[in-house]
């Protein structure tokens, strides 16, 4: 069987950016072909203090939790925050056909077990919570804590058949949109504007990292964008990031991702540990999603949640201070 063709950014890209000056770190994870792939991560901090896991999305990677990084480490925590395979400074596969929900569920999976973490604080957002949640559901003993935002585990209850299918068949019918189109589908509530998402991320050929962070937070400094793109000179290195969005299991050939997510919620059910949300007030994409997670996780009630003024989708962008402060805060109250 041939291996997969894997990329791997150059180091120069990443050179001299904004506020990342971290020591890099890795590890290596294999695929089920068997091809090797490279994990970069950050662990900054005290090596024996509370580890804070901070999982980042589409299509961002560990700078996104650049500016929070100092902020947690100076009240003392650990904070490791690793670029998922195909963001970042990870080995990227080239195909898009090389990716699937379940195979970074796996990657990250061997991360974490290599790394024998315990008693984590998972911090997750976008596809952080969606691959997060699910290690949740695999190893609720390593976890601590929960710091939802901006993110959501679909299963069968909020994607049943009836509706998984009517999708299906809307799908096709969609034009390619661009970025504008989705940010129109999304500010109007449109029913089915996730799927202008993903039809713009998997099929327009202009699909642009910049415009995802301006489309989602209205973020426009050339610097940071800089920043986000670096991972990816140019656009073969964007099969990732062009393919997450496809794999959210809303589309009847996702039902088996979706029953994975099922067997999540049914760990998430019993799970009584601290568990805090933090959804932004103004994010398009995910807007409500945390009332699920506060009524649903035993460690969710009780607990006083936290609403981010201002944050867009990337509120680590930001309200790095605000989202921060909230983190910390959690943990005292719940140390």
């Amino acid at each position: 069987m041939q291996l997969m063709e894997v990329l791997r950014t150059p180091e120069a890209q990443f050179g001299n950016l904004p506020g990342y000056a971290f020591a890099p770190h890795y590890c290596d994870v294999k695929a089920e072909d068997g091809t090797t792939l490279r994990m970069h991560y950050l662990d900054e901090g005290a090596p024996d203090g509370e580890v804070i896991l901070c999982l980042h999305g589409q299509p961002s990677w560990s700078f996104l939790y650049r500016k929070m990084i100092p902020i947690l480490i100076d009240s003392g925590y650990r904070v490791l925050a690793p670029d998922l395979v195909g963001f970042g400074k990870s080995d990227k596969p080239a195909s898009p056909d090389d990716y699937s929900y379940s195979a970074h569920v796996d990657w990250l999976t061997q991360w974490l077990e290599a790394l024998d973490l315990k008693d984590i604080t998972l911090v997750c957002q976008d596809w952080g919570g969606l691959i997060g949640l699910r290690l949740v559901g695999l190893y609720p003993e390593r976890f601590a804590r929960l710091v939802v935002a901006n993110t959501g585990l679909p299963d069968s209850t909020t994607m049943p058949d009836q509706m998984s299918d009517m999708m299906g068949m809307m799908y096709p019918q969609i034009p390619v949109p661009s970025a504008a189109d989705v940010g129109d589908a999304f500010r109007a509530g449109a029913p089915g504007a996730f799927l202008f998402w993903v039809k713009y991320s998997a099929e327009n050929p202009d699909f642009s990292v910049r415009d995802v962070f301006g489309l989602l937070s209205g973020i426009d400094d050339d610097a940071v964008l800089n920043g986000y793109e670096a991972p990816f000179p140019d656009g073969s290195y964007l099969a990732g990031a062009r393919k997450f969005p496809s794999l959210v299991p809303l589309l009847p050939h996702h039902r088996a991702e979706r029953e994975k997510n099922d067997a999540a919620w049914k760990v998430l059910a019993q799970f009584d540990r601290p568990v805090l949300t933090a959804f932004s007030d103004d994010d398009p994409v995910t807007r409500g999603g945390d009332k699920r997670f506060q009524e649903t996780i035993p460690g969710a009630k009780d607990l006083t949640h936290v609403t981010i003024k201002g944050g867009g989708h990337f509120l680590q962008e930001l309200q790095p201070e605000a989202f921060s402060r909230a983190i910390i805060d959690f943990m005292k109250s719940t140390s």
